[in-house]
């Protein structure tokens, strides 16, 4: 009974953690995702030459910052504003058929790998000779960086509280079976037994009860993921084209080490803490 309550608390706390690994981990890949689809546009004085525009592209291509860059003639820039503004009634660009309004309107979509180096490289980009202007969302930006923030305290003082939660808890109950055990302990130490000898057992009980309760949570949650990503993604079909979800295989290649190392360790604590208060006798 002691083994099978001590195998359920680390089971439940595991699973607590796993369930809020999973969860963080595909927020920060779903705002991932949306940061690399936010672009700065860079647009150029007028009448700039095609050389001078290369040069541009490879100063801000060489940026540490920069993940991709991508050259929007004037041409392309009219043929997509046309697609968004004349849907339905192409016959009214026809009067613009041989006079682009667009003519100088060439430009870099410059994105980034992390939403906060966005504003250091449209300072440098401004900088630049031959740019005339550079448009930002500075609102998206600033809301991504925000949520980050407050999504990385979060996650850091909930894995805090779990993880003092369940050595208190593993603790407790691994008192209960030294407890029990406390007479055979002492006549262990009467006739001579060192605390090596006494607490090796229990420290290696601590460690297979760990592992086996991390092991339980972490075989149904990697079940589990899949159902309620496609449940979702089901329910819920408008949010396809919005929001991917991580691979179950990439949530657990470090979800399956970090829980068993987490299952053991508890185990392996709450069992040196709690033996060294029953050594004496």
């Amino acid at each position: 009974m002691f083994s099978l309550a001590s195998i359920a608390t680390i089971g439940a706390c595991v699973f607590l953690f796993g369930l809020f690994f999973a969860i963080v981990v595909n927020f920060q890949y779903i705002v991932k995702n949306v940061e690399e689809n936010i672009a700065i546009t860079v647009f150029f004085d007028k009448d700039t030459d095609q050389a001078t525009i290369d040069a541009i592209g490879e100063q801000i291509k060489a940026r540490p910052e920069v993940s991709n860059i991508n050259y929007v003639s004037a041409e392309e820039a009219w043929n997509t504003f046309k697609e968004n503004y004349f849907e339905g009634s192409e016959e009214a660009s026809e009067g613009f058929k041989d006079d682009n309004p667009l003519a100088n309107s060439a430009s870099y979509e410059v994105f980034v790998y992390r939403i906060e180096t966005q504003s250091d490289l449209v300072a440098y980009i401004e900088g630049l000779s031959g740019v005339k202007s550079v448009n930002q969302a500075q609102n998206a930006a600033n809301s991504l960086i925000n949520f980050n923030t407050i999504l990385g305290y979060v996650s850091a003082s909930i894995i805090l509280i779990l993880l003092f939660v369940a050595i208190f808890l593993i603790s407790n109950t691994i008192s209960v079976g030294i407890a029990i055990r406390r007479e055979e302990i002492g006549i262990m130490k009467l006739i001579g037994a060192t605390n090596g000898f006494v607490r090796s057992p229990f420290v290696i009980e601590g460690l297979l009860i760990g592992f086996i309760g991390a092991a339980i949570p972490l075989v149904a949650l990697y079940f589990m993921y899949n159902r309620v990503v496609e449940y979702i993604l089901t329910r819920f079909s408008m949010l396809t084209d919005i929001i991917r979800f991580m691979n179950v295989n990439q949530v657990f290649e470090i979800l399956i080490p970090v829980g068993l190392v987490l299952g053991m360790g508890i185990g392996f604590l709450g069992s040196i803490f709690t033996i060294r208060k029953h050594l004496k006798v």
